[in-house]
């Protein structure tokens, strides 16, 4: 089974339009999302060499270091240091060991290269939470924090989804609400009041699987009477996703990472039969990047980027980890399908399978 590393970077700017520009733009980036209200941003980053992945991280912390200093930051978020939070995700049969294996050497990276004092979380640190970091942020690389970039959390962890529903109620009610949530599978909730009035109950879903965004978005309009605002903070794999998570998959925005990389590739050979496959597959990645929620768009997903490894593979485009990172969004893609969606179309299931199974 193909593999692939993800990150996602929390950093405490979600304001400077010039900061959040240039940490957007990489090959490795699929999803920046900035938040003014919190002075945060999340990007995500996806790579199947670790390496790279490792080289993305660094220049982006190292631009967090040169331009934000923590002592004047203003947000609602909490945070410890200016790439508040760094965590690494093993995608498909990249490996949980090995996942942890590249978070420790972020973050030992970050200690030598930046000076930039290190917490472990989650695996690295025998489960402990960002929470406890937060109460008591002892580095374990560094003796104390760096007085304008902080602390930087580092770990590893399955994929969660962070997920906001905004209220328009009074906050005890909304916390009220939270405090149900939190009995939940993996749910952990805060609330914060925003300028307009309104109330945003902002969650981490840590066992997607189990509560993903559809659950918690029922169950939170059911304890409170009225259906919220939903806004998805970063991607959330399909099999997890609910409202406000349209254009958000994060096997949909890696299948059209790959497809664009590709294209690039194919631009740079000049021939005409180059250029008209790159407009295919800038075509085809836009429908992935763009790709809904619901289980027909899911199957259409799953059949596009099982057919772009294919066509990439016959073309000799399949370089610099897309056709792994293909394999994993059609896989994921297909694993979100639900039986009553294989019944209604049998034969696309069937062939989708067999494909699947070639390309392994």
């Amino acid at each position: 089974m193909s593999g692939v590393f993800e990150s996602v970077p929390n950093f405490s700017e979600g304001v400077d339009a010039d900061f959040l520009r240039r940490a957007g733009d990489g090959e490795d980036v699929l999803d920046l999302h900035a938040d003014a209200a919190h002075n945060r941003s999340v990007v995500t980053l996806c790579a199947e060499d670790p390496d790279r992945l490792l080289t993305s991280l660094l220049e982006l912390i190292a631009m967090a270091h040169e331009r934000i200093d923590l002592r004047r930051h203003r947000g609602l978020h909490p945070r410890v240091g200016v790439a508040d939070v760094v965590p690494v995700v093993a995608l498909g049969g990249a490996g949980e060991e090995r996942a942890a294996a590249l978070a420790r050497r972020v973050g030992e990276e970050i200690w030598g290269r930046l000076g930039i004092p290190v917490c472990w979380y989650g695996s690295l640190a025998e489960g402990r939470r960002l929470a406890d970091i937060r109460r008591r942020p002892l580095p374990d690389l560094g003796t104390e924090a760096h007085a304008t970039a902080g602390i930087c959390c580092v770990g590893s962890r399955p994929p969660l989804v962070a997920y906001n529903l905004v209220f328009d109620l009074p906050r005890p009610d909304v916390s009220a609400a939270a405090a149900e949530l939190r009995r939940l599978p993996g749910v952990r909730t805060l609330t914060f009041p925003l300028a307009d009035g309104r109330v945003q109950l902002s969650m981490n879903l840590t066992s997607p699987a189990r509560a993903g965004a559809a659950v918690v978005f029922a169950a939170a309009a059911e304890s409170l009477g009225v259906e919220p605002e939903a806004e998805l903070v970063g991607l959330c794999p399909a099999a997890a996703a609910g409202p406000g998570c349209d254009g958000g998959l994060l096997e949909g925005r890696l299948g059209a990472a790959a497809a664009r990389r590709a294209a690039g590739r194919a631009e740079r050979r000049g021939d005409a039969e180059a250029v008209l496959l790159a407009g295919r597959l800038r075509t085809a990645a836009g429908r992935l990047a763009d790709l809904p929620a619901d289980q027909g768009s899911l199957l259409d997903g799953a059949e596009i980027a099982v057919g772009l490894r294919r066509v990439l593979e016959a073309a000799d485009l399949g370089g610099g980890g897309v056709l792994a990172m293909l394999q994993v969004a059609a896989e994921e893609l297909d694993a979100a399908l639900v039986e009553s969606t294989r019944k209604r179309h049998p034969e696309r299931s069937r062939l989708l399978r067999h494909w699947l199974v070639q390309t392994a």
